[in-house]
C-alpha cells in the first residue's frame, strides 16, 4: 500500500504542489491504483498471445487503380521546370556517392 510520504516523493519528483486534502486523496486513489494492478498480476497469461491492441484492426482502404490524367500537359507546364515528358527536379545525389 502507497502511503503518504511516498505520494509526496512522487509530487516533489514531478514538481507537482499538492494540498493537505490532494495529498490524502491521491494516496487513496493511488492505492486503488496499485491495488489493481496487482490483481491483474494474479491473471494468468501464459497462452496468451503478446498484442499491440486488445482488439484486431485493420486499414479499410480503397483499391488504387491507377489512371491517366488526361490533362498530363497542363500538368507538367505548371513545374517550374521540365524535362521532356517528365519534372525536372534538384539533384540530392552527389557523384561520389556509391549507391
Amino acid at each position: 500500500m502507497i502511503n503518504r510520504e511516498q505520494v509526496k516523493k512522487v509530487a516533489l519528483l514531478a514538481r507537482l504542489e499538492l494540498t493537505a486534502e490532494e495529498e490524502e486523496k491521491f494516496t487513496t486513489q493511488l492505492g486503488s491504483i496499485l491495488d489493481y494492478i496487482e490483481q491483474l498480476n494474479e491473471v494468468d497469461v501464459s497462452d496468451v498471445a503478446p498484442t499491440t491492441r486488445a482488439i484486431d484492426t485493420s486499414n479499410i482502404t480503397r483499391k488504387d487503380d491507377l489512371q491517366p490524367y488526361p490533362e498530363r500537359e497542363a500538368i507538367l507546364n505548371s513545374a517550374p521546370e521540365q524535362e521532356g515528358d517528365f519534372f525536372k527536379v534538384p539533384k540530392i545525389l552527389s557523384s561520389n556517392e556509391e549507391g
